[in-house]
């Protein structure tokens, strides 16, 4: 098996819970799939010394994490939309959270929003997030609760969902 076949089998396997990542991370389908093939191509330009000895998963999350940041950074134009995005009525109250947390989420700043999805849809340790981000232990706890003290602010609809136990139950 050579570099690309073990890099085909990688994002093979990881594609799904990547793709979760990015979108989590972006909020857009369309961002995310972007925002992923961007990462994949430079994971596959450092493959030979991750698939010898380096951790692909980590340093893909990193990069994710990374790149993501780094567009968020850059000024963007948003173009007016000739509709009103369409919430929908559900009697389903986890729809209803789900969609009121990805809309608080998209308020949060790029970096409060990474810790976020590493530590409650990744499920990554406070040591783990901070890796990732390239940042202190403290600055993860930090980051953490300002970022769900935001999402208190921005949805206060979603008090019953903000300890940090209960976020991930309305990912899923």
């Amino acid at each position: 098996m050579n570099d690309h076949d073990g890099f085909r089998e990688f994002v093979l396997v990881r594609q799904q819970a990547l793709m979760r990542t990015a979108y989590l991370l972006t909020g857009d389908a369309h961002l995310a799939e972007d925002l992923l093939q961007s990462v994949l191509v430079k994971v596959l330009g450092q493959w030979g010394k991750l698939s010898k000895g380096g951790d692909p998963v980590a340093y893909t999350r990193k990069a994710l994490v990374n790149q993501y940041i780094s567009w968020r950074r850059r000024p963007r134009v948003e173009l007016p939309s000739a509709s009103v995005p369409e919430h929908g009525v559900s009697s389903d109250d986890r729809t209803l959270d789900r969609i009121v947390l990805r809309e608080a989420l998209a308020r949060l700043a790029p970096k409060q929003r990474a810790v976020i999805v590493l530590r409650f849809w990744e499920d990554l340790t406070e040591a783990q997030a901070a890796d990732v981000l390239g940042c202190s232990l403290g600055n993860v706890k930090s980051q953490t609760h300002h970022a769900l003290a935001r999402l208190r602010t921005i949805a206060p609809e979603l008090a019953h969902l903000l300890s940090e136990h209960e976020i991930e139950k309305v990912a899923r």
